[in-house]
């Protein structure tokens, strides 16, 4: 009943909320004859920050209109490519008319599935966009998905990689950030054993759980100090009515921030009262930074239950992957069927949620790779946001796999180049 509760109390807070945000118009308004001073501006710092607290927070916009192409700027739309039940393939286009038909490397970013909207990688598609073709993976919210639209497991998100991949076509460089690492090379197994003429062309693996045996972080051992019965019982709900996805089994947003927030809680607290101080003193640009982050932190969506526990179980419980024991619609899949696909990994020093090495262990654990087809790069001074978002990402890691991808590109072309990125 915890997830009824939760909205019920959502739904109990509405005229509370109503009457808080009447009162801050009242309040801000030039018309008020009440002077400004502390009172006035300490009220409707409360009044904002009871709304920001209690309310729901939607998926959040893209935000990318335009980039910038060898100097020019380029009008960006998103198109859907592929609307699937589970995902929307989308490519953010570049205006040809400006910067003319180019013949820029095909990107799939396959954004996690872990709670946070794909709208988290707004900064890793701004830093690819200026000289690459940008699809992403647009997850949905399990909680809009009808019941009826079936279940969604580890399996189906492995499928939905490489139906993705084959929808953009020969010659994509993949880049997994965080969860979905595991189902990335277990999609680029696949389609190596099947020999399939759209398997990619690089795999670029970024603070990735594919091996959490090594340096286990604190989230590795919380995992494995609870069965997977625990799990079921104490995370898995049902979606309540009236969502379009009522009845279906979900891990839900709520109780993943919960978690998120319980990691840096001090921390939370701490940005909390800072911005209520700086509403007061009218430090605008401070609090809309802190808005901007909190709009996007908060944003959560529920997992299905069936891929949660699955991905529980078998990556962080059973370690299949690094075990050879990862299966496929049944079938164990063979990581030495990789050969033709480079690999580079990618990971953060200071990364709480993914350990170093974890991500490493890719290169163990596709032995047939070639010696000037892999890539590791540790970036320091970085966690695990850093990995994919920030002035570290475009300034340290982004062109590394810039150059990764044009080595690997200029290798398919017959080129006998083993220049390897710092």
């Amino acid at each position: 009943m915890n997830y009824y509760t939760n909205e019920l109390t959502r739904s109990a807070l509405l005229p509370w909320r109503m009457q808080s945000h009447m009162l801050r118009q009242i309040v801000e308004t030039p018309l008020n004859p009440w002077p400004e001073g502390y009172s006035k501006r300490f009220v409707s710092a409360s009044c904002a920050m009871f709304e920001n607290m209690t309310r729901r927070y939607g998926k959040p916009e893209w935000e990318i209109d335009s980039t910038k192409v060898d100097g020019l700027d380029v009008t960006v739309t998103e198109d859907v490519v592929a609307e699937r039940t589970w995902c929307d393939l989308l490519h953010f286009a570049r205006d040809e008319a400006v910067c003319g038909r180019r013949d820029d490397p095909k990107v799939l970013l396959v954004a996690p599935m872990s709670g946070h909207y794909a709208t988290l990688l707004r900064g890793t598609v701004r830093a690819m966009l200026p000289e690459h073709e940008v699809y992403i993976t647009d997850w949905r919210d399990a909680r809009d998905v009808p019941v009826g639209a079936g279940s969604f497991t580890l399996d189906d998100f492995v499928t939905e990689i490489m139906e993705c991949v084959r929808v953009i076509g020969e010659d994509v460089h993949v880049i997994a950030v965080c969860q979905p690492a595991v189902a990335a090379i277990a999609a680029t197994a696949v389609m190596s054993a099947m020999k399939d003429e759209c398997t990619p062309a690089s795999l670029t693996l970024m603070g990735g759980p594919l091996d959490t045996r090594r340096n286990p972080t604190a989230v590795n051992e919380f995992a494995e100090s609870k069965s997977i019965e625990w799990f079921k019982r104490h995370v898995i709900q049902r979606v309540p009515w009236p969502n379009a996805g009522a009845m279906r089994r979900v891990y839900p947003g709520y109780i993943q921030l919960s978690g998120f927030m319980a990691m840096n809680l001090e921390r939370h607290i701490e940005a909390h009262k800072s911005v209520f101080n700086d509403m007061i003193t009218g430090d605008c640009d401070s609090v809309d930074q802190h808005n901007k982050f909190y709009d996007e932190y908060l944003a959560v969506m529920d997992l299905p239950a069936d891929f949660y526990l699955e991905t529980v179980e078998r990556v962080f419980l059973e370690h299949a992957l690094p075990k050879g024991k990862f299966t496929y619609k049944g079938e164990v899949i063979d990581l030495g069927a990789i050969k033709d696909t480079a690999i580079m990994t990618v990971e953060g020093e200071r990364d709480d949620i993914c350990g170093i090495g974890q991500t490493e262990a890719a290169h163990d654990l596709c032995p047939n790779v070639p010696d000037d087809k892999r890539w590791h790069y540790m970036q320091p001074g970085v966690g695990h946001y850093g990995v994919f978002n920030g002035t570290r990402w475009r300034t340290e890691i982004q062109p590394r796999i810039r150059e990764m991808i044009r080595t690997v590109r200029y290798q398919r072309q017959g080129g006998d180049s083993s220049t390897k990125v710092a």
